[in-house]
């Protein structure tokens, strides 16, 4: 196989072959077609850019936006240039009062479709704590207060931008400074720890855990740490050997390629946790990590097509060796959110079905396309491989990295667990609230009796 650089020279973009000679790289969301070129940044020291609630302290009067309202909707000043509107609906809808938006449970109060459709405030306010509005009621008007920094995390009309969470895109060259945390430290209960292993895996898709006690009983414990774990028809924390005990090539010797895992549920697990216990009178067995979005990023910039075909047409998987179970799905291979930026690489070229739903013209063409995939993950600058050994575990972000395992000979005992995307991102951002926002920690700390306490009402999460 050609090495990635020497296919990317072959047609004449250099530029971006650098990128893999260079670990790790900050890269910009990846949008699907069309694109604008993709700018690429040096890394920064460890750093977390998890949502976190503002602190919406008072403004001078002087700096203070301007307000005003027609019949419809809301005016908002910000300086000479930026301006946005909110229409009167939206703003009632989002009071978070007291008798609008219960404190503690985060959840409204008002019901929404007893606002009546042309409301029209009473009264509009730029104030220091910020946009006070006053509305109508039949006994007497009800006051909403939003804070100015809410107001434009929040703004649809025009949306502005927030800056996403930062992502690292590698190839091979990780392998001089992968990610890593020491078990002590993510199991330390001040959470520090554990906020920079999911921090870690957020940002490069992947994070090591080193001196660990080989044993199955502290690898649950570490996984549970991340959230409880998902049980699937292989069972809930996993301990096995190359026996065919389930009818899934994992449970045999012979070499994986490239793939994400559970591309037969709609839903694949988020977090795959792997630990190797033993291995013994043998060789091989060699782990394999491939940076999906990296791959992506490279197939959208010089195969366009390509990556539009894998990004719309939906194929399917399955997971059928078990006489009791027949899972089945049917979605593309890139998943994107609703702007237009890759949240999922599904890809596993061996539980693939029968093509079928394909138009007949665009069959060939989706074939060059898997083609043109299967080349980039497999070229020399996307491997990184890496032998793992007892006492360090590998937490893998499926829904981003791909892994695979060489074939090996003797006695290879692993184990792990796979954890919800949705735990995942819960646990991060709450460790993020204790960690990132100013003030908060001791906020937390207090009031760790009393669930949702600590997080104000407006939060930019929700």
């Amino acid at each position: 196989m050609l090495p990635l650089r020497s296919l990317l020279r072959a047609t004449g973009r250099t530029q971006i072959a650098k990128l893999s000679s260079r670990t790790p790289l900050t890269s910009p969301v990846i949008r699907s077609p069309p694109v604008s070129h993709v700018r690429r940044y040096a890394a920064s020291a460890f750093a977390t850019k998890a949502p976190v609630e503002r602190h919406h302290d008072h403004i001078q009067a002087r700096d203070l936006p301007a307000s005003s309202a027609n019949e419809r909707e809301v005016f908002i000043q910000w300086d000479g240039t930026e301006r946005s509107k909110f229409h009167h609906m939206w703003l009632r809808d989002h009071c978070r009062c007291s008798e609008c938006f219960h404190p503690v449970t985060k959840q409204r109060l008002m019901s929404t479709f007893e606002i009546p459709p042309d409301l029209e405030p009473v009264s509009v306010q730029s104030k220091p704590e910020g946009l006070q509005v006053v509305w109508p009621a039949s006994t007497e008007p009800h006051t909403s207060i939003y804070p100015w920094s809410w107001l434009r995390e929040n703004s649809y009309c025009p949306p502005m931008n927030r800056e996403p969470t930062e992502k690292v895109l590698w190839g091979s060259k990780i392998a001089k400074d992968p990610p890593s945390v020491a078990y002590d430290e993510v199991m330390a209960g001040d959470g520090y720890g554990l906020f920079k292993w999911l921090s870690k895996i957020d940002k490069f898709g992947f994070c090591f855990v080193s001196g660990l006690p080989p044993t199955p009983e502290a690898t649950e414990e570490l996984s549970n740490r991340i959230g409880f774990i998902r049980e699937t028809h292989y069972g809930k924390f996993w301990d096995f050997t190359a026996d065919l005990a389930r009818g899934d090539t994992a449970y045999t010797n012979i070499a994986l390629p490239a793939h994400t895992d559970n591309t037969y549920f709609t839903d694949p697990c988020g977090i795959q946790l792997f630990h190797l216990l033993e291995h013994t009178d043998g060789a091989g067995g060699a782990t394999l990590l491939v940076d999906g979005f990296y791959a992506a990023s490279i197939l959208r910039e010089l195969y366009p097509d390509a990556y539009r075909l894998l990004s719309s047409v939906p194929v399917s998987a399955h997971a059928a060796g078990e006489a009791d179970i027949l899972y089945r799905a049917t979605h593309p291979p890139l998943e994107h959110d609703a702007a237009g930026v890759l949240r999922t690489v599904r890809w596993n070229s061996d539980d693939r079905s029968a093509l079928r739903g394909v138009p007949y013209a665009d069959v060939p063409r989706l074939y060059d396309a898997m083609r043109t995939w299967n080349k980039l993950i497999t070229a020399q600058d996307s491997e990184y491989w890496v032998q793992l050994a007892p006492g360090t575990a590998v937490a893998v972000d499926n829904h981003r990295v791909l892994h695979g395992r060489s074939a090996f000979t003797g006695k290879r005992r692993m184990c792990g667990a796979y954890i919800g995307a949705d735990e995942f991102r819960s646990r991060l951002a709450v460790l993020g609230e204790r960690f990132t926002a100013p003030g908060h920690a001791a906020a937390a700390r207090a009031t760790e009796t009393a669930p949702g306490a600590a997080r104000g009402v407006w939060s930019s999460d929700f």
